[in-house]
């Protein structure tokens, strides 16, 4: 059995994790989903990190899964449990000793965006509307309940540098939306490539798979743990 630990966004909480955990524990897993102190000014990465390894605990055999901003505290966990599997779904990858706010301008998001409106047919001047730019292909009565489970935001961690010196020496997949409006999907392809020389893969979606394809998900999280072969937990260090 396998635990999957799912690393939310920010200004969220763990409730959209709830269909792709379904799916998961159906599959014979274990799923930790827990709520971070987005709304706590004195709470940084640190304490996002410390908050999901003490849900945790002494569980083997941890496959990590961070979604947009919690890319950024999704390999200070794995490193912390020395986790078999670090995946980025939709994910900020963090350059070390990174400011989280600086990350749009470093990868040139807005120009990408822009672009990719262009290209679409949209106009990029248009306010913006969250059920058109990342919520687009979510079921409607999903895509309502999940801005109901918004949250205040505070700007502690966007404020203060990615504190690993160097990405964990943990195995690490990228899987991005071919759909998502927010971070698009070439956009989201070079920051991969440049910043951890991978090559992602691509399924449906918008910027909240885990809500509008939670079986296909679900799929291949398994499927990226079973590639690693059997777990040998007498072999890493203790957690």
């Amino acid at each position: 059995m396998v635990t999957f630990t799912l690393v939310h966004a920010a200004a969220v909480d763990s409730w959209y994790w709830r269909p792709v955990a379904a799916e998961l524990r159906g599959r014979g897993h274990d799923v930790v989903a827990v709520d971070l102190p987005v709304d706590d000014d004195d709470a940084g990465l640190s304490d996002y990190a410390a908050t999901v390894v003490a849900a945790v605990g002494g569980r083997q055999d941890v496959v990590v899964v961070g979604h947009s901003f919690g890319g950024f505290t999704a390999p200070l966990v794995a490193e912390r449990i020395t986790a078999d599997l670090l995946v980025l779904l939709q994910a900020q990858i963090p350059a070390p000793g990174e400011v989280p706010g600086d990350w749009w301008e470093h990868t040139g998001h807005a120009a990408a965006r822009q672009r990719q409106d262009v290209l679409d047919g949209r106009d990029p001047t248009a306010p913006v509307d969250p059920l058109e730019l990342m919520l687009h292909d979510t079921p409607a009565e999903l895509a309502r309940e999940l801005l109901d489970h918004q949250r205040e935001q505070s700007a502690t961690p966007f404020g203060t540098p990615w504190p690993l010196p160097a990405w964990p020496a943990v195995p690490t997949r990228v899987l991005l939306s071919r759909d998502d409006r927010f971070l698009p999907l070439e956009f989201m392809r070079r920051v991969s490539r440049d910043r951890l020389r991978l090559e992602p893969d691509v399924m449906p979606g918008d910027h909240c798979p885990m809500l509008g394809h939670p079986a296909e998900l679900a799929d291949r999280l398994v499927s990226y743990r079973r590639a690693l072969g059997p777990a040998a937990p007498d072999a890493r260090p203790p957690r």
